[in-house]
C-alpha cells in the first residue's frame, strides 16, 4: 500500500534535529551577519546501499535591520525567496556534498524596521551510504535569492522584470556546523562489474571492490522551485483528502516528420479512488482507480506548445499545438469515470511490483501555422476529426525496501505511443485537411512524460506543497 497511499512512504521513525549558525552574507551595501537555523527530520537508522531521505527540511534566515535598505526595490509588495544550502555529507574519511533548495512559497512581507525573518522549505535529495557507520550532515555555503513578486501579466508592461537581490553567505569560523547523524548498519553489496569491452563496462569501470565505495552517493538536487513562469498555476483542494495535484512535462514524437515536440510543464488534478484488495495466484494485489484532469487556466488542456517540423522532409513548418482533454464521462454515481488504473502486487516484506496505466482522451488543434516563415491561414477549427487516446504506463519495483520507477504518489516516467487521426476543418478558402493528415496522422509516435511528486493539499507537507497548495517539484523533460 506504500506505493499508492499519500504519506505512507514516510519513515516510520525519525527524530527532529536543528542547528543555529551565524553566517557572513554579502549584501549589495556590504557584508552583514545573518542568523540561520536549519531544521530537519532524520531517520533513526539506515542500511548500507539504501537511500537515506531527510524530511521536513527548512532553512530560517534572520536578516539584520541594517540590510533592509538593500531590499527597498524588491520588498514593496513582499518578496519571494529561494535558498540554496550546500550540505556536506560525511562518513568517516569519505565526504560528498549536496544542495538543498527551498522556497518561502507565498511572498513574505518586508518590515519597515527591525529584523526580517523568513523560512524556506522544500524536498531534498536522498543520500546512499556505501558502508556502515554514522552518516553526518554538515551545513556549508548558503545563497538566498530575494525576488519581487512577478507582475500580473494582464496589467504589467511586457518588458517588466522582477527586481532581485542575491545574498551569498559563508558560515562564520569556530562554529559547530553538524546538523545531525544517521547510524548506518550492514555490509555493502558490491555490483558485479560489466565486461570491460562493453560501453557499460567502460562507464562502470570504477565499480566493484576497487572503487571508493565508502563515499556517500547523493541524488540530484531538486529543481528550482521559483518557477520563473515556466510552470502554470496548479492549486489543489485542501478540503479533499483524496485530491492530488502534480506537474507533468515531456516529449511527443511525430513519427512521419522524424521530430519531437516538447510540451511545456502542465498541471494535472488527480482524484484518487478507493483501494480494493484481491488475492490473485496466491499473491495480494492492491487495485486503485483514479481520475486525472488537465488544468490550464481553468480549462482541461495542456499549455499551448510550439513545434517546428520538416514537412515532407524539407519544408520547415512551425505551428502552435493545443491539446484539449475530453473530460471522462460520468459514471452511475455521477462522478467522472476513472482513467488511471493502478495495480500493486505484494511479493513479500519490502518487495512488490506496481503498474499504473493512464488513458486520456484528447483532441489536437493547430493554429498560427507558418511554412518556410510565411503564415498559412488554417482557420480557427483545424483539428483532428475525432478525439484520440493517449495511453501511458509507468512501472514500479520495490526491492528490499528500495523503490524505483513510477507511482501516482511519487511521480516518475510514463511512456506510451499515440496515433493521431486525420485532420478536418483546416484552411480558409482552400482545403488543407489532406496536407496535415498526410504529414502527421496515421503512424504511431512515442510519448515520454515525466510527472513530479504531487502535492496532497489536505496534508500540506512543506516538502511537496507550497503554502498555497501548489506542487513544490517541477519535472524536467526526458528524451
Amino acid at each position: 500500500m506504500a506505493g499508492m497511499i499519500p504519506g505512507a512512504q514516510a519513515s516510520a521513525g525519525g527524530r527532529d534535529v536543528r542547528i543555529d549558525v551565524k553566517y557572513g552574507c554579502d549584501f549589495p551595501s556590504g557584508a552583514k551577519k545573518v542568523a540561520v537555523r536549519v531544521s530537519a527530520t532524520v531517520p533513526e537508522e539506515a542500511a548500507v546501499d539504501q537511500p537515506v531521505q531527510l524530511s521536513d527540511v527548512s532553512t530560517e534566515l534572520t536578516l539584520p535591520e541594517a540590510g533592509l535598505p538593500d531590499l527597498a526595490d524588491v520588498g514593496t509588495a513582499g518578496v519571494e525567496v529561494e535558498t540554496q544550502l550546500t550540505m556536506g555529507v560525511a562518513q568517516g574519511d569519505h565526504t560528498a556534498s549536496t544542495v538543498w533548495i527551498g522556497t518561502t512559497g507565498d511572498p513574505v512581507a518586508v518590515p519597515d524596521t527591525g529584523e526580517f525573518t523568513f523560512t524556506s522549505s522544500g524536498a531534498v535529495p536522498s543520500v546512499t551510504a556505501g558502508s556502515s557507520g554514522d552518516l553526518t550532515f554538515t551545513a556549508g555555503k548558503l545563497t538566498a535569492l530575494l525576488t519581487s513578486p512577478k507582475p500580473d501579466s494582464a496589467s504589467a508592461e511586457p518588458s517588466a522584470e522582477p527586481a532581485a537581490v542575491l545574498l551569498t553567505c559563508t558560515p562564520e569560523p569556530d562554529q559547530d556546523l553538524a546538523l545531525g547523524s544517521v547510524p548506518v548498519a550492514g555490509d555493502p553489496q558490491w555490483p558485479s562489474p560489466e565486461p570491460s569491452g562493453t560501453e557499460e563496462g567502460k562507464a562502470a569501470g570504477s565499480s566493484g571492490p576497487d572503487r571508493d565505495a565508502g563515499t556517500p552517493k547523493v541524488g540530484d538536487p531538486a529543481n528550482s522551485v521559483l518557477q520563473d513562469g515556466k510552470a502554470p498555476r496548479c492549486v489543489g483542494d485542501p478540503e479533499d483528502q483524496f485530491s492530488l495535484n502534480a506537474y507533468v512535462t515531456g516529449y511527443a514524437n511525430v513519427a512521419k516528420l522524424k521530430s519531437a515536440t516538447l510540451f511545456p510543464v502542465a498541471c494535472t488534478q488527480i482524484e484518487q479512488g478507493a483501494t480494493e484488495i484481491k488475492i490473485l495466484d496466491g499473491l495480494v494485489h492492491l487495485f486503485q482507480d483514479s481520475t486525472a484532469t488537465l488544468d490550464y487556466q481553468g480549462k482541461p488542456q495542456l499549455p499551448p506548445a510550439t513545434g517546428t517540423f520538416l514537412t515532407f522532409g524539407f519544408m520547415p513548418t512551425t505551428a502552435t499545438l493545443e491539446m484539449t482533454q475530453i473530460p471522462p464521462a460520468a459514471g452511475p454515481d455521477g462522478k467522472p469515470a476513472p482513467n488511471i488504473h493502478s495495480d500493486l502486487k505484494i511479493l513479500g516484506p519490502g518487495n512488490s511490483e506496481g503498474k499504473t496505466t493512464i488513458e486520456i482522451q484528447l483532441q489536437l488543434r493547430l493554429h498560427d501555422v507558418k511554412v518556410n516563415g510565411v503564415a498559412l491561414d488554417v482557420g480557427a477549427n483545424c483539428r483532428t476529426e475525432r478525439p484520440f487516446t493517449l495511453p501511458l504506463q509507468g512501472d514500479m519495483v520495490l526491492k528490499d525496501g528500495v523503490q524505483t520507477g513510477y507511482t501516482l504518489v511519487t511521480g516518475g516516467v510514463l511512456t506510451g505511443q499515440v496515433t493521431l487521426p486525420p485532420f478536418s476543418g483546416c484552411g480558409v478558402g482552400e482545403d488543407l485537411d489532406d496536407l496535415f493528415t498526410a504529414s502527421i496522422s496515421g503512424v504511431p509516435g512515442a510519448v515520454k512524460q515525466v510527472q513530479a511528486a504531487p502535492c496532497a493539499a489536505a496534508q500540506q507537507s512543506p516538502t511537496v506543497c507550497t503554502q498555497d497548495s501548489q506542487p513544490v517539484q517541477v519535472p524536467k523533460p526526458q528524451r
